[in-house]
């Protein structure tokens, strides 16, 4: 064997070495981030069971004897069914409205040619850059003259309205991905321009419509600043805002307060077990497209 077949293996061995390793660091990192997340979770599911009591004196133990006694409670002192009610009711409705109409405006602005069609889109990222903060005291001022303050639609517009940029900008991304023969053969046999949206893009791009629809459906589940503003009565308050009655002034009780909590995390944690593939799939080929 040559001296340069011998290096050449060398160099080969080495290299697989400096991958493996890499790998292994990459793994390593990867564990470190899960735990970050999971542990807190594993945490609030611990602390659910206990006593007020076992909150303060073992936080980080066992408890020492499982009970549900605190959702029960949870359940029925924070009226958590009616708020869990309202919060399902508002997703919803905003899961349907912002699809419907940001995948057709991203449609619009993808695939048809117009002159406004980047100014469009511009308008719409822009959304984007604008802090909620900055809007809560016009839309609550201008809400209490239309009378919309206090309802579920006062919550549902603003929802939709803050929904709508994001479900754009991944929807136009899945739109100029499609192929041109497959619109100018639908043309060419006298499909319309709402056949061609309903029948051929939209089925199309239906891995982008879920994506923007989980992250639209959680996103407003766990809003909590609108909520508190926009609704005062407890008939109409969402799940984030009835979690917040378990905190008092004067005093806190934990054990019910962390049982709500669990309560609260169990649609998102479902949402995000079952269909975590097709978010980031989605997500990715959202990103490289058009």
């Amino acid at each position: 064997m040559s001296y340069s077949k011998v290096y050449k293996a060398e160099s080969d061995l080495t290299s697989k070495k400096k991958i493996s390793g890499i790998q292994i660091a990459l793994y390593v990192f990867l564990i470190l981030i899960c735990l970050t997340y999971i542990l807190p979770l594993l945490w609030v599911l611990n602390v659910s069971f206990k006593t007020h009591k076992e909150i303060f004196s073992a936080p980080f133990a066992l408890p020492e004897k499982i009970s549900f006694e605190n959702y029960s409670i949870a359940w029925t002192a924070g009226k958590l069914g009616v708020s869990t009610l309202n919060s399902f009711i508002i997703c919803v409705v905003t899961l349907v409205l912002s699809s419907l109409i940001g995948s057709m405006a991203a449609f619009a602005i993808a695939r048809l040619r117009w002159k406004g069609a980047k100014l469009a889109m511009t308008y719409f990222l822009t959304g984007m850059m604008i802090p909620v903060h900055c809007v809560l005291i016009p839309l609550f001022t201008r809400f209490s003259k239309l009378g919309l303050s206090n309802s579920l639609l006062g919550l549902i517009l603003p929802y939709l309205t803050c929904s709508l940029p994001i479900t754009i900008f991944i929807m136009t991304g899945f739109f100029k991905g499609l192929p041109n023969e497959l619109i100018e053969c639908a043309c060419m046999e006298g499909a319309n321009i709402f056949q061609i949206f309903f029948k051929i893009c939209l089925p199309l791009s239906k891995t982008g419509l879920f994506v923007t629809g989980l992250m639209t459906f959680v996103g407003n589940w766990n809003e909590l600043l609108m909520a508190m503003v926009f609704i005062s009565d407890d008939a109409k308050k969402t799940l984030p805002v009835a979690l917040s009655k378990f905190v008092g002034p004067h005093a806190t009780n934990y054990s019910q307060m962390f049982a709500a909590i669990v309560i609260a995390l169990i649609p998102t944690i479902v949402v995000y077990c079952a269909f975590s593939n097709k978010i980031v799939d989605g997500l990715t080929a959202g990103a490289v497209k058009g």
